[in-house]
């Protein structure tokens, strides 16, 4: 059974991937074909063409339209077919299915659901992304070879980062701090203070703190896979105010998980701070330790994966600290549920060609 939301916006990538070529992605495994039209206009297709089901991204781009490298059938941005060499008549069958797409905070997103619900204001706001004062690292992007529900049974447990994370952002001072949990409409929050605690080794390194700290970790995840951590550190005692906090040591990491398929996942990344903003070196080192982090989270949810696939079982024994990814997986079992008796997309049967209702 499939664990997808298909009615959500999701990255399929970055601005700066997608250009006057053909890039083939598979997303909520599917393949997609992504490219620019001549006025810089995103598109997305499905990577199949109707006639053979050879993939459009072995064609060709010609002007705003993909020709396929089969036939030569031609299809433009919204999956009309626009040619078939040779032939006259255009088959009502004869078109590639097209995807919603905004552009937004650099990257392109993409709507594999009903079309019809591609509401472009749901997609998430990035605090302080372009304002004076913040430095941004954005474009990064990680593989993960496990299922998404675990990176975001991961992304909402603050307690890990004391064994996990010991080289970055965690430390033990918070091994025996609870985690307590929130949950909206549409998002569960799971967070925790640690006071009168040495920094962590990412604030030592990048911030003059004098002596211990009190240290904020709220995980939000905004459904179905978007999360953002607002992370920071301020001097230990000090009241806890926004204008405290955004004077301190603070930032603001927002991972965009796509799912590509049940056991792999797309994880693109951007770091929004407000220390040293300007300073391009510290960018680098903000993108090397984040990046560190990330993979120490990958290395290990790869083994999980392995392990669910091996054993059939996604865990034996459930903790409290398991609060905040339980209500998340309930949320996508609703959010699945409801799509389940949402209006179909029409596709191709794949046999006879005819039209039929789908949710796929």
């Amino acid at each position: 059974m499939s664990t997808f939301v298909k009615n959500a916006w999701y990255v399929a990538a970055w601005s700066s991937e997608v250009g006057r070529h053909l890039l083939s992605r598979t997303i909520l495994g599917e393949q997609v074909v992504l490219y620019r039209c001549e006025d810089g206009t995103p598109a997305a297709l499905v990577d199949r063409c109707p006639h053979k089901l050879a993939p459009l991204s072995l064609g060709e781009l010609k002007g705003d339209h993909v020709q396929c490298g089969y036939h030569g059938m031609t299809f433009d941005g919204s999956g009309v077919c626009v040619r078939i060499p040779g032939q006259q008549n255009i088959p009502p069958t004869a078109r590639a299915r097209s995807f919603p797409l905004i552009e937004k905070y650099n990257a392109v997103w993409i709507w594999m659901g009903d079309p019809e619900l591609a509401d472009t204001t749901t997609v998430i706001d990035v605090p302080h992304y372009g304002d004076a004062g913040w430095g941004l690292v954005d474009g990064q992007y990680l593989h993960f070879k496990t299922n998404y529900l675990n990176i975001t049974d991961n992304l909402v447990d603050p307690a890990h980062t004391s064994y996990v994370h010991k080289k970055t952002i965690g430390n033990a001072a918070g091994e025996d701090v609870g985690v307590k949990v929130e949950q909206g409409d549409s998002h569960v929050l799971a967070w925790r203070w640690i006071n009168d605690a040495p920094p962590v080794p990412l604030v030592a390194t990048m911030a003059n703190f004098a002596g211990k700290v009190d240290r904020w970790q709220y995980y939000y995840l905004h459904l179905p896979s978007t999360s953002y951590v607002d992370f920071g550190s301020i001097d230990a005692g000090l009241e806890p105010t926004e204008a405290n906090k955004d004077g301190g040591f603070r930032s603001y990491s927002f991972n965009f998980l796509t799912p590509e398929t049940e056991s792999t996942t797309h994880y693109f990344w951007l770091h929004l701070r407000n220390y040293h903003p300007d300073d391009a070196l510290v960018s680098d080192d903000v993108a090397r330790l984040m990046t560190l982090t990330f993979e120490e989270d990958a290395v290990l949810l790869d083994y999980v994966q392995r392990e669910q696939e091996r054993t059939g079982v996604r865990e034996y024994t459930r903790l409290g600290i398991d609060n905040a990814p339980a209500r998340i997986r309930k949320m996508i079992e609703r959010l699945q549920a409801k799509e389940a008796v949402s209006p179909a997309v029409h596709v191709l049967h794949p046999v006879s060609g005819a039209t039929q209702p789908s949710t796929v």
